[in-house]
């Protein structure tokens, strides 16, 4: 029997209750949110568990939502069950003021490098990291590039002329 949305989503509500929300399928990719606390607790039974088996990180990033009171970053993790090859992707919200989410080193090493890039374009602090410097950006940056903290374009700049970019001007 192959492994389906419904099981996991079964299985990881048996197990957490609560604690898991927002389940979706967008494209058919099982989407649901930890509170932040949660993160290593779920991925651990997702790695753990021997009808699960969710052992490849694929990938981890984040999204700035400055909207979104107490919770403007979201940490995504896409995890890959290679036996089943089956795919989801689970979310974890914290504050920008204090973006403390903890480490999954000890448990994917891969880990280490993604959790390191999202530190040094979002700010994510990845508690118990081994080692959380910038990888990308230079030591100097006092600011994270991918966070929604700055305007697009610069509305004073005279060097560009926007018919050049396709906006205003003739056809």
């Amino acid at each position: 029997m192959s492994l389906t949305n419904e099981r996991i989503q079964q299985r990881l509500t048996e197990k957490f209750g609560d604690v898991l929300t927002g389940f979706e399928e967008p494209f058919g990719l099982l989407t649901f949110t930890a509170q932040k606390d949660y993160n290593l607790k779920v991925m651990q039974f997702l790695f753990d568990d021997e009808e699960l088996r969710f052992r490849f990180l694929t990938d981890i990033t984040a999204v700035h939502y400055p909207e979104r009171k107490n919770e403007e970053l979201c940490v995504v993790y896409h995890l890959h069950n290679f036996v089943d090859n089956v795919r989801l992707r689970l979310k974890v919200y914290t504050p920008v003021a204090a973006p403390k989410v903890f480490t999954a080193t000890s448990l994917y090493e891969s880990a280490n490098w993604m959790e390191r890039e999202t530190y040094d374009f979002f700010g994510v602090d990845f508690v118990g990291h081994p080692n959380l410097i910038r990888i990308l950006n230079v030591d100097e940056m006092t600011y994270f590039p991918m966070r929604k903290e700055f305007p697009l374009e610069d509305p004073m700049r005279t060097d560009k002329d926007d018919e050049m970019f396709g906006r205003g001007g003739h056809l």
